[in-house]
């Protein structure tokens, strides 16, 4: 399944950070109060929360309101590296043993990015299949856990496409500069909350680029890495939405 992209590098966007201190153990979190309390951080009902959790090792989401996509790697054509061998060079996507909390499986890429200014990868998921935007107007955020490999770069960007970013929404000119934040992974597993009112486009770019991202009308996630000739390991598991809005 072929994916591209021409997202930029920006820090210093807001991401909540939930850090487990020399590793995690399972059921326990060093979560910030202020996590806690906000309404975008609020757990949803388990059966309608999870994303992935990746334990059925294959690339689908589970199967759970409506979300049918699947996992998938991407990379540009400028000398970059992915494994799992992205969708468009023929590749299909798999988990990797080894979860958070001793689970089974998770989402896992690693390579080498190329030394131009356009030179990116990256993993990533469609709520839906068949190309169709996923409702999420619900929810007002999502948690996912993350890690990086030793020696690897820990600088990852997380992109939310909507209708205004993505070409599959018939809106943008200038496609591709997504909703999105920047995280900074550790070696040690970490819970990530991120609200939908705190991811921004990069500034300079794309048309049209809206204030707030519409997620009545969302693609997907993709965690990107944009750093040129950075080595990159990075680790995704147990990806749920969060702050559901009350009975829908």
């Amino acid at each position: 399944m072929k994916r591209t992209t021409m997202d930029g590098w920006v820090l210093g966007l807001q991401v909540w950070a939930l850090l487990i201190g020399g590793g995690c153990s399972k059921g326990t979190s060093a979560t910030a109060e202020n996590v806690k309390s906000s309404g975008a951080g609020q757990p949803c009902p388990a059966s309608e929360a999870m994303v992935s959790d990746g334990e059925s090792s294959g690339n689908q989401l589970n199967l759970i309101k409506g979300r049918n996509g699947r996992w998938y790697t991407f990379v540009d054509g400028a000398g970059s590296t992915v494994t799992p061998t992205a969708g468009s060079q023929g590749g299909t996507f798999t988990m990797a043993p080894g979860g958070v909390n001793g689970s089974l499986f998770a989402a896992h890429m690693t390579g080498q990015i190329g030394h131009s200014g356009a030179a990116h990868a990256g993993m990533g998921f469609d709520f839906a299949d068949r190309e169709a935007s996923y409702d999420a107007l619900g929810y007002q955020g999502l948690s996912f856990w993350a890690k990086k490999g030793p020696g690897s770069s820990p600088h990852v960007r997380l992109n939310v496409p909507d209708r205004n970013t993505d070409p599959r929404g018939k809106v943008c000119t200038v496609c591709f500069n997504d909703f999105g934040l920047d995280l900074t992974l550790t070696d040690d597993w970490a819970r990530y909350v991120v609200s939908f009112s705190g991811i921004k486009p990069i500034e300079g770019w794309g048309s049209p680029r809206p204030a707030v991202v519409d997620s009545s009308k969302i693609y997907g996630l993709k965690f990107q890495v944009n750093e040129p000739g950075a080595a990159y390991d990075v680790w995704v598991d147990e990806v749920e939405f969060t702050g559901c809005a009350g009975p829908r």
